[in-house]
Parts: structure tokens; C-alpha cells; sequence
């Protein structure tokens, strides 16, 4: 197996990029610097003065005016995801329907999901898609496409902030808003599909909510099992200030994005097209992170780490040994100290971050169904295995 390549520094999970929150201490000097003078200068007592016609304005109607650009690039992008084709180019082997809908979430925001459900053969069971930072839903057409053709359901919702559901374009106010909205639509398709099979599949930071969701036993009692790529386990601050000031930061100045963050050019996948595809698509957010996002993930991360040896859901982990978003021995880590009695891993050698991505996506693909497939046939009885 290849040696494990050197990690970068917090990860944007499947965002394809590893995002620094601070770059460099002098970055976070100047700004706290600049922080503190204006609060003085806020707080300071003034002159009361006149008011004019060309006076700023007031606080109220400057968040009136931020939240009509944030519903403004919400019905942007919902209306791009709802234009998007999720129909399969070639589907004369089998029958399917696809379409979209708008689920509310725990704090009533709007969230964009899909579906795609085969409508010949008797259905096996229930994936539902977790997609990773940055990202959306409709980029897994292919692995629907591909879980159709082998009788299985396919559901996928989009984060607040992420693709056609409300909130500013790649901003997460709290990862454990996107754990609870991923609980509560699970339940909403077990009751709409009584007595079929569900599993939770999560990508890279869609992998440790997936993750934190299961670990809630009414959520675990839902589930045949969990299927994580590349998820976000070990993620550290590019600095040991970064720690200690993110959640200053993320309190004070929440949506504040850090130039200089974005890294784009990291490599994802060994596929070109895909890299291409992913970095034009509109609804994919490549701006730098925005600090409390960044403060989430690092959140969510330590608690997981923390927590792995109360992992009881089965699960299946898949991590590319060339990986250098998110940290493949970190999955190994989860792989052999989880309790769950069914639990199994694979490691593929040389393959990067966005495994579903890759030229062997298919049989990647292939090898989630097969593992879902022993899952349900009890043929996993043994657990504890590594391909």
C-alpha cells in the first residue's frame, strides 16, 4: 500500500479544498487589531448628531438589505437546481422516475432534495445521499443511475446554504442543524416507505454528519447501515491559535470570509473531466470559507474523534490512500475502535478525496451496493471486514 501523503490543514470536506481558516498569525493580528479598534470606536460615547439625507444606514436596514440579497441568491440557485436534467441519458435496461421537492427542516428552513426510484422490480432498499461541503445533490446523478439499476431507491437533500435550499451560498450556522435536518428527512422517507430498508450515505464532511446522525439510537434503529467516503474524522487548525480563536471569531464575525482561503487547485480526483465539471458548476461554491463553517467542522470533527469507540451502527468506510483533503488513517482509527458489530473498510490504493469522482467510480459504486446488498441478505454476520 502507498505511504500515506503528508495532510494539509482543516479540511472543506467534499468541497475539494483544504481551507486554512488562518492563514498565517500575522493575518489574525491585523484583524483582531482592527476588531478591537472599531468596537471602541462603537462603544465610545458621541456627539449626537442631526440626521441628513445622506446619512448611512441604520443597522435595521442594512440586515434588511443582506437578507434580501441572501433570498435573492437562494431563489438564484434554487432556480438553477430545479433546471438541472437529473434524467439518466441511457436508462433502456430499466424503468425510473426522478423529481424534486422541498423538505423543512428542523428550523423551518427550506431544503432542496431529490429523488430517483426505479418502478420495475421490487425494491431492495433506500439510499439516502449526504453530499459533502460546498457541494449539492444533483452531482450524484450517476450513482443513482447506477443504484436504480440495481433496484435500490435513491433520496439526497441539500444543507442549508448549499445548492437550491435556503441560506447564504456556503455558510452552515451550526453542523448540528445539518444532523438534525438529515434525522428528521430519514424519518420523513421511512414514512413515506414503510418497511423498506434505509441506509445513510455521507461524503467526506457529509460523512461525520452522516456519522454524528447515526449515533442517536432512534436514528440507528432506522437504519440497515451507514456508507462514508473519505469522511471528515481528523481535522486540525492550520495554527494552534486557530483553535483558540474560532470560536471568538465565529460568534463575533460569523459569515466573514477569510481571502486567500480558497485552494481550488488541490486535486480531488485523477479524472480531469470531473475536476472541470465540479470547478464550473454554479452551484458548487468555490468563494473562501467562511469562519464560523470553518469552526463547525472542526467542532463536529473533535466530538467524532472523541466518540469513536461508541460507534454501534454498521457501517462501511471507503478511503482513497492518496487523499490529502481528508485523513484516510483517521478511517482506519474509526474502522478499529468503533464497537459496531458489523463494520468494514477499504482502502484504495493511490485514488484521491472524491472517490465517487474518480475513473473507477463504477466499480467503487458497485462495491457500496454489494456491501448493502450482504447487509440485507445477513450475509455481513461475521462483521469486522477489510477489503
Amino acid at each position: 500500500m502507498a505511504t500515506t501523503p503528508e495532510m494539509e490543514p482543516l479540511t472543506s470536506g467534499a468541497s475539494n479544498r483544504i481551507i486554512p481558516i488562518l492563514k498565517a498569525l500575522r493575518s489574525a493580528l491585523v484583524f483582531v487589531h482592527t476588531l478591537v479598534i472599531s468596537l471602541l470606536v462603537a462603544l465610545l460615547p458621541r456627539r449626537r448628531r442631526r440626521h441628513s439625507s445622506d446619512e448611512q444606514p441604520s443597522p435595521a436596514r442594512k440586515r434588511k438589505s443582506l437578507w434580501k440579497i441572501e433570498e435573492e441568491d437562494t431563489l438564484r440557485r434554487r432556480t438553477l437546481a430545479e433546471a438541472l436534467d437529473m434524467g439518466f441519458d441511457d436508462h433502456r435496461d430499466f424503468r425510473y422516475r426522478w423529481g424534486n421537492s422541498l423538505f423543512f427542516g428542523v428550523r423551518h428552513n427550506a431544503l432542496f432534495c431529490r429523488s430517483w426510484i426505479p418502478v420495475s422490480g421490487q425494491l431492495k432498499g433506500i439510499l439516502i445521499i449526504i453530499h459533502g461541503l460546498n457541494e449539492h445533490s444533483g452531482r450524484y446523478v450517476h450513482f443513482a443511475r447506477q443504484l436504480n439499476s440495481c433496484n435500490f431507491g435513491v433520496y439526497a437533500m441539500d444543507w442549508i446554504g448549499h445548492g437550491g435550499s435556503d441560506g447564504l451560498h456556503g455558510y452552515v450556522p451550526s453542523l448540528d442543524h445539518v444532523v438534525a435536518d438529515t434525522g428528521a428527512f430519514l424519518e420523513k422517507i421511512k414514512s413515506e416507505n414503510p418497511g423498506v430498508p434505509c441506509f445513510l450515505f455521507g461524503h467526506s464532511t457529509g460523512g461525520a454528519v452522516v456519522l454524528k446522525a447515526a449515533s442517536h439510537p432512534h436514528i440507528e434503529q432506522m437504519l440497515e447501515g451507514i456508507v462514508l467516503t473519505s469522511p471528515a474524522l481528523r481535522v486540525k487548525p492550520a495554527h494552534p491559535i486557530v483553535g483558540a480563536v474560532a470560536p471568538i471569531f465565529s460568534l463575533v464575525v460569523p459569515k466573514f470570509q477569510f481571502k486567500g482561503a480558497n485552494k481550488r487547485g488541490i486535486p480531488v480526483s485523477r479524472d480531469p473531466a470531473a475536476l472541470l465539471a465540479k470547478y464550473s458548476d454554479p452551484l458548487v461554491y468555490t468563494g473562501p470559507i467562511r469562519v464560523r463553517t470553518g469552526h463547525e467542522i472542526l467542532r463536529i470533527s473533535s466530538y467524532l474523534m472523541r466518540n469513536l469507540k461508541s460507534v454501534t451502527v454498521p457501517f462501511f468506510v471507503l478511503h482513497g490512500t492518496a487523499d490529502t483533503v481528508t485523513d484516510p488513517l483517521a478511517s482506519k482509527d474509526l474502522y478499529n475502535e468503533a464497537a459496531s458489530k458489523f463494520k468494514d473498510i477499504k482502502l484504495y490504493d493511490g485514488f484521491l478525496h472524491d472517490l465517487l469522482f474518480e475513473p473507477e467510480r463504477k466499480e467503487i459504486a458497485q462495491d457500496i451496493i454489494d456491501w448493502m446488498e450482504k447487509r440485507l441478505c445477513g450475509g455481513l454476520e461475521n462483521g469486522n471486514n477489510v477489503w
